[in-house]
C-alpha cells in the first residue's frame, strides 16, 4: 500500500487525486496544498509545493512512500534532485523528471535545441536576448506574419504571443528582452508560425519504456472563436477525431521515440509524464512545445478516460517495468468546460461565493481555484472549476457539461460556449 503525497492545488491535481482515490493500492492520500475539491478525496496539507524542507519533514513524519508532482515549478526548481541527493529521501518514490529533464519545459531554447539535435520536427526559430536583439529584429523582418514570440522560461501557459503586425512584433520583442515583461532581462524565442490544428499528446515513461496516454485538444484563448489573450486553458476534449491510428504512429515514430532516446543519450533522469504540444500540419506532427507534467485542463479529460489503476501504473514508472502494467482506456468522449473569474487572465478578484454545486448531476466537478471559508466554497483563483462529462460523442459530452455549468453560479462567472467548435 502506498501512502501518497500529491503536490499542487489545481484542477489537474483534483483529477489526479480523484483517480488515485480509486486505487486498491492506496493507503493514505495527502495533497499539498490542495483545494476544496481535493479535500473531499484526501487530506490537504498547508505546505507550498516549493517548500522542499517542509515537504521533507512532512514526508518523513507521515510515512509517505510516493510523491507525485503535479505542477511544473517544483520540477524546474529540482525537487527530484533534492530527493535523490538526500540520504533520508532518496528511497522515496517520486513521479517527475530531474531538474535537467524539466528544462524541456523550463527553457524553450533548451527544448528547441534538443529537438534540433535529435531531429524531432519543430518550427524554425531563433533564440534572442539583449546581446543579439538586432539579429532577432532582422529574423522577424524576413518572416511572414503572424509572428510568434515565446518567453523562454515558465509563464503558466501565458508566455506565447501571436502578433499579426510587424511593427508591434518588433516593439514587443524589445519590450520583453529589456525586462518589460517581468522586470528582468529575458530570452525570447522567435518562431515560425505553423498553420494547422493543435493537440496534446501525453506519454508516461519509466526512463526507458513509455506508454501513450489518451490525447486531448484544449482551448487556450479567453474569447470564443479562439480570440483574446492566452490562458491556462478554458476547456478540453478527448479523444481528438483527427488523432487516428495513422497520425499517432507518426507521432510515435518521429517524436516520442527520438525524445525518449534523446533523454537517455543525454543521461537525463526522467520518470514521469511528458506532455507534447503537437500541431497537425497537413497530417504530419510538428512539435510546438514540451511540458514536464500533465496538462490542465487536459488532465480533467484524459484521467477520466484511464480505466486502469493509476497507482499501479505509477509503480511501474518507479520500478522500471512500465510495459508490464495494464493500461486500458474508456472509449467514450470526455469534455470539460472551465469556469473562470471575471477579468481572467488579467486582474480578477477572489472570494466570491460559489452556489449550485450540489445541483450538478452526470458530470464530474474538478476544483481548480477554490477554497472553503465559513462552511462555503469560494473562488480562489482565475480558473475556478472544471466541469467534465462523459458522452458517446463530443456533442453529448459537451451538452452535459454545459447543462451543469448553467446550474453553478458565482459573481463574474465566465466560460467559453464554443469548446470543441473546430473539431
Amino acid at each position: 500500500m502506498e501512502n501518497i503525497l500529491l503536490l499542487g492545488n489545481g484542477g489537474r491535481e483534483h483529477a489526479l487525486a480523484w483517480k488515485i482515490k480509486q486505487s486498491s493500492k492506496l493507503g493514505k492520500l495527502y495533497i499539498a496544498p490542495g483545494n476544496s475539491g481535493t479535500a473531499t478525496v484526501g487530506k490537504n496539507v498547508d505546505i507550498l509545493v516549493t517548500a522542499f524542507d517542509e515537504l521533507k519533514y512532512f514526508i518523513l513524519n507521515n510515512a509517505v512512500t510516493m510523491v507525485i508532482v503535479g505542477p511544473e515549478e517544483p520540477l524546474v526548481r529540482g525537487i527530484y534532485d533534492f530527493f535523490k541527493q538526500d540520504e533520508k529521501l532518496k528511497n522515496i518514490s517520486i513521479i517527475g523528471p530531474s531538474r535537467k529533464g524539466a528544462m524541456l519545459e523550463g527553457s524553450k531554447s533548451f527544448a528547441k535545441s534538443f529537438m534540433f539535435k535529435y531531429h524531432i520536427p519543430t518550427a524554425d526559430y531563433l533564440s534572442v536576448n539583449k546581446e543579439n536583439l538586432q539579429e532577432g529584429i532582422q529574423f522577424i523582418e524576413k518572416m511572414k506574419p503572424p509572428y510568434v514570440l515565446k518567453v523562454d522560461g515558465l509563464s503558466a501557459g501565458k508566455g506565447v504571443l501571436i502578433i499579426k503586425c510587424l511593427t508591434e512584433a518588433i516593439k514587443k520583442l524589445k519590450f520583453i528582452v529589456n525586462g518589460g515583461h517581468s522586470k528582468v532581462e529575458e530570452k525570447v524565442i522567435i518562431e515560425k508560425f505553423l498553420h494547422g490544428i493543435e493537440c496534446s499528446i501525453f506519454v508516461i515513461t519509466d526512463g526507458t519504456h513509455y506508454r501513450i496516454l489518451p490525447e486531448a485538444k484544449d482551448y487556450k484563448r479567453i474569447g470564443e472563436g479562439d480570440t483574446g489573450l492566452n490562458t491556462g486553458g478554458m476547456g478540453a476534449i478527448s479523444p481528438v477525431p483527427f488523432v487516428d491510428e495513422i497520425f499517432i504512429k507518426k507521432v510515435e515514430k518521429s517524436v516520442i521515440i527520438p525524445t525518449i532516446n534523446g533523454l537517455k543519450k543525454e543521461n537525463i533522469d526522467y520518470k514521469g509524464f511528458i506532455f507534447i504540444g503537437v500541431m497537425n500540419v497537413n497530417n504530419n506532427p510538428i512539435v510546438i512545445e514540451y511540458n514536464c507534467r500533465l496538462g490542465d485542463p487536459e488532465a480533467e479529460v484524459i484521467i477520466p478516460r484511464i480505466q486502469s489503476d493509476l497507482v499501479d501504473l505509477l509503480e511501474g514508472v518507479v520500478d522500471g517495468n512500465l510495459l508490464n502494467k495494464e493500461l486500458m482506456f474508456d472509449e467514450r468522449t470526455v469534455a470539460t468546460v472551465m469556469l473562470v473569474s471575471e477579468g481572467y487572465p488579467g486582474i480578477y478578484t477572489k472570494g466570491k461565493t460559489i452556489q449550485g454545486l450540489d445541483k450538478v448531476q452526470k458530470s464530474i466537478l474538478f476544483h481548480a481555484g477554490t477554497r472553503k471559508q465559513a462552511g462555503k466554497i469560494i473562488t480562489n483563483g482565475g480558473r475556478v472549476l472544471a466541469v467534465s462529462s462523459y458522452g458517446k460523442n463530443k456533442i453529448e459530452a459537451l451538452q452535459k457539461s454545459f447543462d451543469n455549468v448553467k446550474l453553478i453560479d458565482f459573481a463574474g462567472k465566465y466560460y467559453r460556449r464554443d469548446i470543441g467548435f473546430d473539431i
